[in-house]
């Protein structure tokens, strides 16, 4: 099948209103693929979603241990956070410790996405800085990386060393090679893969030796869930549902990948409309079919079989995954 699959169905009464359609794999540790929907060789940029590929030359270059850094900046490495105080307090004491500060960013600064800290900006009469954007972990370990590596300051460009040490880790991983890549909204390239080479980079990370930069990787992101994105994200709520067993990561315009080391399988999916709602549902509902999560706890049901509710909180009707999912 190379047409996207049916993912997520909105319901609206007894009326079937849309459906949200996509492509996905589960891959093994070995590489092959174990269950897919849709085309497994759609190419795809990833988006946020390869953040843990974009931290492995922090550790396998040595950097990481010769600074210091623990888990719970391995696991800002690799968040997309919502820039509240716990993410933006410890980013600021990240950037101390190297003797850097908000300037030598290159990520561009944007609104957080936590509300409360967006009304706490408005209350003081501060804008965002660079520190609020949802990709400031990730830079921070660019940064880091880049006084190892003793680039010039510009580490977002494609030929600059940190750039091509990502490059060499993200096809390293994939078993494949990149076709090319896009700038990300935080400026850093983001290569492409198929569905097929990001879940096997996922099962590669599920099943790499203990003490490994991959299981460390996936080991911060599940002792800190909240890190890794915040309060009421996807992200954070089903990996605590999951008791820390398994990582998730998203990924803008629908896309989204899963580690399962209990397993040693990998997941990456991609709604190919775009759409969070569509990839939280489905992402929840692989889950569930892998038995890693409990199709009736409360995370579960807020993004699979979850009611539509009105202005007047009445519901209205439902959203689901697709039989085929299931």
């Amino acid at each position: 099948m190379v047409n996207p699959a049916p993912f997520t169905e909105i319901w609206r009464g007894p009326f079937l209103e849309s459906v949200h359609s996509g492509h996905a794999v589960i891959c093994d540790d070995t590489g092959q693929i174990v269950d897919a929907w849709g085309n497994p060789d759609a190419v795809v940029l990833p988006r946020s979603s390869s953040k843990m590929i974009q931290a492995l030359p922090l550790i396998t270059s040595g950097t990481a241990d010769k600074v210091g850094l623990g888990t719970e900046q391995l696991a800002l490495a690799c968040a997309s956070h919502q820039g509240d105080k716990i993410h933006t307090d410890r980013v600021g004491i990240w950037l101390k410790t190297l003797g850097l500060g908000d300037d030598d960013f290159r990520c561009g600064a944007h609104i957080p996405y936590s509300r409360a800290a967006d009304v706490a900006l408005i209350k003081s009469d501060e804008s965002p800085c660079q520190i609020h954007n949802n990709c400031s972990g990730k830079h921070a370990g660019f940064l880091t990386l880049n006084q190892h590596l003793g680039g010039d300051a510009d580490y977002v460009d494609m030929k600059h060393p940190v750039q091509r040490a990502c490059l060499d880790a993200f096809e390293t991983v994939t078993r494949e090679t990149s076709p090319g890549y896009g700038i990300d909204g935080c400026s850093a390239p983001n290569h492409a893969s198929t569905l097929h080479g990001m879940a096997r980079a996922m099962a590669h990370f599920a099943a790499a030796p203990e003490g490994s930069a991959e299981a460390r990787l996936h080991q911060a992101m599940r002792l800190h869930p909240e890190l890794v994105a915040g309060e009421t994200r996807a992200c954070t709520e089903l990996m605590r549902a999951m008791d820390g067993k398994v990582a998730l990561k998203t990924g803008a315009e629908g896309y989204f990948t899963a580690i399962l080391p209990d397993r040693k399988l990998g997941i990456a999916l991609k709604a190919a409309c775009g759409t969070t709602r569509a990839a939280e549902c489905a992402i929840t509902a692989l889950l569930v079919r892998l038995g890693a999560l409990d199709a009736n706890h409360p995370a579960a049901l807020k993004r699979m079989n979850a009611p539509i509710t009105n202005c007047r909180g009445i519901q209205t009707g439902m959203i689901k995954p697709a039989a085929g999912l299931m």
